[in-house]
């Protein structure tokens, strides 16, 4: 599905406005300044999902995973190279010692950051859908990639698209890439495109 300039316009300016909620509430939560950069947004069929994150995720990855219904209604999941994760952590951390792997509080810090970003730029939606989303409990999945788009493609019957956002965390002059995939029935997302072309 090509989005037209106008669509992919709006639908980038939407997610800003997500991201910077979520930017903000993850300043209040840290007491750090953080950015997000400007998204980039493309959408992609289900299974075209690897080639499109070939690129940029390889070996293996940190993904918070949050399954959300209403309107609107789908997966949604921010995935990060592990090391980002681990760096991320560290970034928002200030008393974290410097370590390669994340122990039990770095998945729960990055579990809650995670939660942060899924739950406002969903919310966003709903905003603007005028509806309701609810969200289930978000769970941190250390993985391959090749075993996440595994456990996705299996028992997908229904045709399904992913809305690829690509972004950077800046704090502390560094900067962490990350991945938001929202996974959406072609209901959804017409419904969404709808709502979209409505703010244009």
């Amino acid at each position: 599905m090509n989005l037209t300039a106008q669509q992919e316009d709006a639908l980038v300016e939407l997610i800003n406005i997500g991201f910077g909620r979520a930017a903000a509430a993850l300043s209040e939560l840290t007491g750090q300044r953080v950015l997000l950069d400007v998204p980039r947004v493309t959408i992609t069929p289900l299974d075209q999902l690897r080639q499109a994150l070939d690129g940029f995720v390889s070996g293996d990855i940190a993904t918070v995973h949050q399954i959300f219904g209403g309107q609107v209604a789908g997966d949604a999941m921010l995935v990060l190279s592990y090391e980002g994760a681990v760096t991320l952590v560290s970034l928002l951390m200030d008393d974290r010692p410097q370590t390669h792997r994340l122990d039990a509080s770095d998945r729960e810090a990055l579990t809650e950051v995670g939660n942060i970003i899924l739950n406002t730029c969903l919310s966003t939606f709903g905003n603007m859908l005028q509806s309701h989303i609810s969200f289930a409990v978000p769970r941190l999945h250390l993985d391959s990639l090749n075993t996440l788009l595994n456990s996705l493609l299996i028992g997908a019957d229904e045709l399904r698209y992913t809305l690829i956002v690509f972004t950077n965390f800046r704090l502390r002059d560094s900067a962490v890439s990350g991945y938001l995939v929202i996974i959406l029935g072609v209901a959804s997302l017409d419904r969404l495109i709808e709502a979209v072309e409505g703010l244009g």
